[in-house]
């Protein structure tokens, strides 16, 4: 505390929740790109018993149904309960079910009791994931509040969708180092390795989760102690979640569909040689491009805003994906394959320049504080969804195109998802609103006057015991927010980031 009797805080402490709530996805990154290797393993160690069985679709893409309900479900709890409970029992939830992951095993040692049991773990596994959305990322968007006007989304972005990114960049370094170890005759200790290295992240996490304070933009604008108005929030925010939602879906059906089987395309293109070395080697190389798109994307959302960034990148990814699929029958052969993987890894980090980084940040800004864990966790389950659809329909697009085994098979997914992509760049543009750095204020200090004008008693916002701190003239929504924001504008001396 200086002389004036006014609080300091190091850049550290101020920065540090922003570390603490969006760090947590990096499991998401990681334990989402995992199963596309592990899948992989699979097949090789279990051959047509695995590959002609359901079990190769349940494996990967089963935690997509286990995230939409843990988004769902911990949307509801990050705005009834707080945004720390959420997080704390999301990472509980990883850290439980990633351990079960690594160990699962079938009765007497059958291939059918591991799978189902792997496919069980890996369900409840996606609850904890999407339990990340709406508790850590919310939280995260809202303690970027305190940093510089200026950097704001862009700190928001590298420690949500980088974390994400770095984590599908890790899933793939880490087989291939465990393969390195232990050699191709011990297949079953690199997957299961492999995946008991997701547990680090959310283990070295909880701590410091426990320690968080409940954000005090969160206690004031919060409606767990009141009854929430749906009716007027389905007016006033419904078209923007319908907008957010579909072009979440669109760039998770493309996404994480390609993600998942991203080894599988990289053994097709190089050769299904007796070894994994060398496609597990390129599929690094492919994964390493999301980073400096994700990255370069977080600084140009800050520049010229995150819709003008989504619609941006949404288009020259569209427009790239047609040149790639134009040209698929001349890149996809072993003798191209690094110009394959430099031009379908240019792909994938426009993909994270536009809608990787700037969809998570418009639907965690462009919604009032009450409802927002909900919001998101809305838009987010839509685009997983969109995620779930796309590991099942991709391979129906590509048998009905001529099978994988064909030029015209393989470039189908490019052209439909290259389609969609400029599709929802027009949305983008025309339909979400413009993110500024003060915008989670601003939609507060709306949202408050649209409830008053329509009859909602707003002094029965926040916690109770911040009630009292509020002008006699409660229901004016601009007066609360505003007298609010200077009582913390007093506690704080905001460093600059």
């Amino acid at each position: 505390m200086s002389e004036t009797g006014v609080v300091t805080r190091s850049r550290w402490q101020i920065m540090m929740p922003v570390i603490v709530c969006g760090s947590g996805l990096f499991s998401d990154g990681y334990l989402n790109g995992i199963i596309g290797t592990v899948n992989t393993i699979l097949g090789r160690i279990y051959g047509d018993e695995y590959k002609n069985s359901p079990a190769q679709s349940n494996v990967s893409s089963i935690a997509f149904a286990g995230t939409i309900i843990g988004m769902l479900v911990f949307g509801y709890i990050s705005d009834n309960l707080s945004r720390k409970v959420g997080m704390v029992a999301s990472t509980s939830i990883l850290i439980v079910f990633a351990a079960l992951c690594t160990g699962a095993y079938g009765a007497n040692g059958s291939v059918g009791g591991l799978l189902a049991a792997l496919t069980a773990y890996r369900f409840l596994l996606g609850i904890g994931i999407g339990g990340e959305y709406p508790a850590g990322s919310v939280a995260c968007s809202e303690a970027t509040g305190e940093l510089k006007s200026g950097s704001r989304n862009r700190w928001f972005i590298i420690f949500t969708n980088v974390m994400i990114d770095f984590g599908f960049v890790i899933a793939a370094f880490a087989p291939l180092c465990v393969l390195w170890i232990f050699g191709m005759n011990k297949l079953e200790v690199v997957w299961r390795v492999s995946l008991g290295l997701g547990v680090i992240m959310p283990l070295s996490i909880i701590y410091f989760r426990t320690q968080l304070k409940e954000g005090e933009n969160y206690k004031r604008e919060t409606m767990r102690e009141t009854k929430t108005p749906w009716l007027l929030v389905a007016k006033y925010y419904g078209p923007r979640l319908v907008v957010l939602s579909i072009i979440w879906f669109i760039y998770d059906f493309s996404a994480y569909s390609f993600g998942i089987y991203g080894s599988s395309i990289l053994e097709i293109v190089v050769g299904e040689e007796e070894s994994l070395y060398k496609p597990f080697g390129w599929n690094v190389v492919l994964n390493l491009f999301y980073i400096p798109g994700a990255v370069a994307g977080s600084f140009i959302s800050d520049w010229i805003g995150a819709k003008q960034t989504l619609a941006l990148g949404l288009t020259a990814q569209g427009l790239v994906g047609l040149i790639m699929a134009g040209c698929y029958g001349k890149l996809a052969t072993p003798e191209h394959v690094a110009g394959f993987v430099v031009v379908y890894g240019i792909f994938l980090t426009l993909g994270e320049l536009g809608a990787g980084d700037n969809i998570g940040l418009l639907a965690s800004k462009s919604s009032a504080t009450a409802i927002r864990g909900q919001f998101y966790g809305i838009a987010a389950a839509v685009g997983k969804i969109g995620a779930f659809v796309g590991t099942y329909v991709f391979p129906i697009i590509i048998k009905n195109a001529g099978g994988s085994k064909t030029v015209k098979g393989n470039q189908a997914p490019f052209w439909v998802s290259s389609a969609l992509c400029l599709f929802s760049a027009i949305l983008a543009w025309f339909f979400l609103p413009n993110v500024g750095q003060d915008t989670i204020t601003e939609e507060d200090i709306a949202f408050r006057a649209y409830l008053a004008a329509n009859g909602y008693d707003v002094s029965q916002i926040g916690v109770k015991e911040l009630r009292g701190e509020r002008p006699d003239d409660a229901n004016s929504a601009d007066g609360v927010a505003h007298s609010s924001i200077m009582k913390e504008d007093e506690k704080f001396v905001t460093v600059a980031m």
